[in-house]
């Protein structure tokens, strides 16, 4: 194995442009290949996945406009409580080649693929090839990317728009640079915020920062520039909030995720400043309670994106001590404020959270992990022979090696062998660093790679080689459990697969809305055979009941309420006209009818199906009351 090559300083003015090693393209062309094959392997295996989204996408592969406001149904009853960006890209695909699960996850697959190239290619501009390599694996191997990257829920578009605009800013800090690279940062911030609202813009005081304190340009240059970034934010953004708003509301669905059917609303309540303080109105209420600096490296959190994490912080701090008297333009410390300054906006931000977090949503810190553990390696490498640097190399590979033995203590019996090897690995290379032999250096190399990656390596694989479905996607194994809460699918009508409801906020009313329905041959004939003539063929409260329904029999059904059950959509008067003008045929009954008030919200689902109940009989199929709206009771 080569060693880490020496790093020229990339200020240097008469610097020769560095040959490229004879192994940097093939090995490029492995780790790349390599992601693709993590990635697209076995992919169909987990179906529909979160068929929150995928009835989404089917809908939006049978009508434009359920496409463009990205519509749980082809009626347009109500939309995701998401912008749609994502669901523009899967919906492309699946209207090329036809819907099924393949089509879906390929391009979530492939945008993994691109951000892993991404970061290599922002690494490499920086600190060489052998560190870009390190950035990318450290990506690709991160079992929160391993999940989401073959998972259709919008995270992939998120943090492969983030790795873009982080790109994109390094580049525009050199002073030959085009223009245009900032304002392409500011354009793909823009996309992340349609992707996942306010998380996108979660890295724009990190990019604003970095090239106002950092760019090799004029104040004036800078100004200009800066602010064209802002407007091609705003613009790239802000057209889709302005067309929703605009548009005539009986001519577009309900806003899902809102209470007054308001695109602002949700940017700025419940996908905005509710997510900071819990204070989520129509949500279920806070399913954390373990915010605080531990957060991330505990729990399912730590499980999911904890591996790297301590030695990524070591190494970020070490190098911008050691790069502390720097010129102001140097680019190592500034790659290294920007990986830094992601990490801790975002790191601090899933830690301090009061509201609904996901453990999954911490894919968004895996390229500031490989990012700012690859910049770090590479300042601290050419000096290891100083004591005090050697020191620090070594607590990064202990740390990276200590983080895999401790998470990997929870799954007793599975790959049993990797927690004495990390730890054997570490040890041995942190030995020979502090020893600084000066031989040996491949060894070591190889020794710390196998520390760092092994225990996420083989969780990554297990998190391929297992389906995934639902609304709470969880990486690791299947079929372990850490022993803490109840083992996966412990709920009744819980989703099957690993994930841990656990999480899931709220009672039973919540938990049955986060399950994906399973409808029998009878009741999928039924659902079917009423679609023709009519806007929805049923009606369900919660998105996911309808889901179920709607993926199996191909016809759209009306989910009263949104995805939570607490959204006015519709009111329990438009629902009766809507059963009066025959636009629905059944209203499948889900057992979760009480009512949401603790966390407010309307209680117009309630209301929906306390009604039905007193106006339609009832009859029972496939094990679920179905009531026939079809010969209404006025």
């Amino acid at each position: 194995m080569t060693a880490i090559p020496e790093v020229l300083p990339p200020d240097a003015p008469c610097a020769p442009a560095p040959r490229r090693p004879r192994w940097e393209r093939p090995a490029l062309i492995v780790l790349l290949a390599g992601t693709a094959a993590l990635y697209l392997w076995n992919l169909g295996a987990s179906g529909w996945a979160n068929g929150y989204y995928a009835a989404a996408v089917q809908a939006g592969t049978q009508n434009l406009t359920a496409w463009l406001f990205g519509s749980t149904d082809a009626a347009n009853g109500i939309t995701v409580d998401k912008t749609p960006a994502a669901l523009w890209v899967m919906t492309a695909s699946a209207r090329l080649f036809g819907f099924n699960s393949w089509s879906m996850l390929v391009p979530q697959a492939l945008m993994g693929v691109a951000a892993v190239a991404l970061l290599w290619a922002a690494v490499r501009r920086i600190s060489g090839p052998a560190p870009a390599l390190l950035a990318g694996a450290a990506l690709a191997l991160t079992p929160a990317a391993a999940l989401m990257f073959r998972f259709n829920n919008p995270d992939a578009l998120l943090v492969l728009t983030m790795v873009g605009a982080a790109y994109a800013t390094l580049r525009a800090l050199d002073p030959a640079a085009r223009a245009w690279w900032f304002p392409l940062a500011g354009a793909l911030i823009g996309v992340g915020f349609l992707a996942k609202m306010a998380q996108g813009l979660l890295l724009v005081p990190v990019l604003a920062a970095v090239f106002w304190c950092c760019a090799d340009l004029p104040w004036r240059t800078r100004l200009r520039r800066a602010a064209a970034a802002g407007a091609a934010a705003t613009l790239s953004a802000g057209w889709y909030l302005l067309l929703v708003t605009c548009w005539p509301v009986e001519d577009r669905p309900y806003i899902g995720g809102s209470q007054h059917n308001s695109i602002l609303e949700l940017t700025f309540g419940y996908n905005g400043v509710g997510r900071i303080t819990g204070a989520e109105t129509g949500g279920l209420g806070n399913p954390n309670h373990d915010a605080g600096w531990a957060r991330l490296l505990t729990g399912e959190m730590g499980d999911q994106i904890g591996w790297l994490l301590p030695s990524a912080l070591i190494g970020l701090v070490a190098g911008l001590w050691l790069t502390r008297r720097a010129p102001r333009t140097d680019r190592t410390r500034a790659a290294l404020l920007l990986w830094g300054g992601w990490l801790a906006v975002v790191g601090l931000t899933f830690s301090f959270a009061q509201g609904i977090v996901h453990p999954y949503y911490t894919v968004a810190l895996a390229p500031a992990i490989g990012g700012g553990l690859a910049t770090g390696v590479a300042v601290l490498w050419p000096r290891r022979g100083e004591l005090p640097v050697a020191a620090a190399l070594a607590a990064i590979v202990l740390a990276a090696a200590g983080m895999s033995v401790r998470l990997l203590a929870g799954y007793d019996g599975w790959l049993s062998w990797l927690r004495p090897t990390a730890a054997a690995a570490g040890a041995l290379a942190a030995l020979l660093l502090l020893l600084r032999t000066g031989r040996r250096w491949n060894l070591v190399v190889a020794l710390a790679l196998v520390a760092a990656l092994a225990g996420p390596a083989g969780y990554s694989v297990a998190t391929a080689a297992t389906a995934h479905q639902g609304a709470l996607p969880s990486a690791g194994p299947g079929g372990a459990h850490r022993g803490w809460g109840p083992p996966p699918g412990s709920f009744p009508s819980g989703p099957r697969s690993s994930n841990r409801p656990d999480h899931a906020g709220g009672g039973g009313f919540a938990r049955g809305l986060l399950a994906l329905s399973e409808p029998g041959p009878e009741l999928t004939a039924l659902v079917a055979a009423a679609a023709p003539g009519r806007d929805w063929a049923a009606a369900a409260i919660g998105s996911n009941n309808a889901a179920g329904y709607q993926l199996v029999a191909g016809a759209p059904v009306l989910a009263v309420g949104g995805f939570n059950g607490t959204d006015p959509a519709p009111t329990l008067e438009q629902f009766q006209r809507y059963v009066a003008d025959g636009r629905i045929g059944y209203f499948i009954g889900s057992g979760f009818t009480s009512r949401p008030s603790d966390h407010g919200g309307s209680d117009a689902a309630a209301r929906i199906a306390e009604w039905v109940a007193e106006h339609y009989p009832a009859r029972t199929v496939d094990g679920v009351d179905v009531y026939d709206l079809r010969a209404h009771d006025s």
